[in-house]
């Protein structure tokens, strides 16, 4: 989307006399910003504010909602499976470009756990998000309403495998939000409810830092909740977390944030990929050996010119959001500069650093050499976010969003019946009666 975005820009003369055309192909109509996912499980932004709708980000572009299913560089076409394609059992319809730039970003990379697939979260999309935030929300009502301590139990250990970015933010802003809301149930307390980290490393959150993720560590046991370090989930078979350790604990929620792999499509283009799957780039952002062809991105293998330049002649860029967002721009000016018959240049930048939020007005931060923790890094996780989100419209509901949830208590509504929108009415017609007058 950045490279679409930039593209229309600096080539909008060329667009407005139809000499050029940019077509984007994505599943979703809208680009996920994925870093304000966990405060969008926690209630803090509203989900329709967290993407960003590419028909009118896009106007001059024309946006084909749709899955590339293959790719044939030499004769320069996609196979692309349209919504009506799918409804109507057709083949992809063929599209053919000049230039091609393949961006799907990453999946979740899962494991052969036994019991996994049948009952893991993700923690990717919009969608598992709100989700997991009504399935949070729907425990507590469970664990209030049984009379059962095994079911209760159950019900209030929630299970986080994955110590990076994605797992301790997601934790950290539903354990914040799952111990508010006790307070409405007459018999739930915040120290009934029972939050688990499962890392198989020695540390969590490696991006900001040993230091810092130390001072996250201690945070988040200073916070009741159970860090288990090199620990690996070996089973969740029967609702039953089994880890390497030997522990058992009985738990209706486990959430799979455990890292993420390339988009499996880059493997059906027949384009040169790294031992990890990553479309091998240039640091032009060109797929090496491959003319028309580029990448940005979590699925680009990029090198990483200005730690080369350090002495490190192995370095390729992390697959972060950092990067990518800047990728993309240098991607649309190199692009713009061939098509007007200029040469590309070279993605260059030196890591900044990283910030995470811990929940609430607690986070961590390493940012140009500057070591902050607490409040002033949390707000600095804000802003540096909220400059990021594309389009002044999602800044300012952002913002707007923020402003009032410091004015009003927090929201503690689950509308899971959102996720089956029609059961209600199926029961009915079914019947030939209500539900409720049975």
């Amino acid at each position: 989307m950045y490279t679409a975005l930039s593209l229309q820009r600096s080539l909008k003369q060329q667009l407005a006399r139809g000499e050029t055309e940019i077509v984007v192909v994505n599943p979703d109509p809208y680009m996920t910003y994925q870093p304000f996912l966990p405060e969008a499980a926690a209630g803090s932004i509203s989900p329709r504010h967290v993407v960003v709708p590419l028909r009118r980000t896009l106007s001059a572009c024309k946006v084909v909602t749709g899955e590339v299913r293959t790719v044939d560089h030499a004769r320069r076409v996609a196979g692309i499976e349209t919504l009506a394609a799918a409804e109507e059992g057709a083949d992809p319809v063929e599209l053919r470009y000049d230039e091609l730039v393949l961006a799907p970003g990453s999946v979740s990379r899962t494991l052969p756990v036994p019991g996994l697939a049948e009952h893991g979260i993700g923690f990717k999309t919009v969608e598992e998000a709100i989700g997991l935030r009504n399935h949070v929300l729907e425990q507590l009502d469970i664990a209030s309403s049984t009379r059962n301590p095994e079911v209760r139990d159950a019900a209030l250990t929630f299970v986080f495998v994955g110590g990076g970015y994605a797992g301790v933010e997601a934790l950290a802003e539903l354990e914040d939000m799952a111990r508010y809301a006790c307070r409405y149930y007459h018999n739930l307390q915040p120290d009934d409810v029972r939050f688990l980290l499962v890392e198989a490393s020695d540390r969590i959150l490696p991006e900001v830092g040993a230091e810092m993720g130390a001072y996250a560590l201690r945070e988040l046991r200073g916070r009741n909740i159970d860090v288990r370090l090199d620990t690996r989930l070996d089973s969740c078979e029967g609702r039953v977390a089994v880890l390497s350790d030997g522990s058992r604990h009985p738990t209706r929620t486990l959430v799979w944030t455990a890292g993420v792999k390339p988009h499996p499509i880059l493997a059906a283009t027949g384009l040169p990929l790294n031992e990890r799957g990553r479309l091998r780039c240039t640091a032009r952002l060109r797929v090496e050996g491959t003319e028309h062809a580029w990448s940005a991105g979590d699925c680009a293998a990029v090198p990483d010119v200005a730690a080369r330049a350090k002495g490190d002649p192995d370095a390729y860029c992390a697959p972060n959001a950092q990067h990518a967002v800047r990728q993309a721009r240098r991607l649309a000016d190199n692009i713009a500069a061939v098509l007007k018959g200029g040469e590309p240049a070279d993605y260059r930048h030196s890591y900044a650093g990283s910030v995470a939020s811990l929940g609430l007005h607690k986070g961590v931060a390493h940012v140009y050499g500057r070591k902050l923790k607490g409040y002033p890094a949390w707000f600095m996780h804000r802003a540096y976010h909220l400059s990021r989100v594309p389009t002044f419209n999602r800044k300012a509901r952002v913002l707007a969003e923020w402003t009032l949830a410091g004015l009003f208590k927090r929201e503690i509504v689950s509308l899971g019946s959102l996720e089956h929108p029609r059961a209600e009415f199926e029961l009915a017609a079914g019947t030939g009666r209500h539900p409720e007058a049975s």
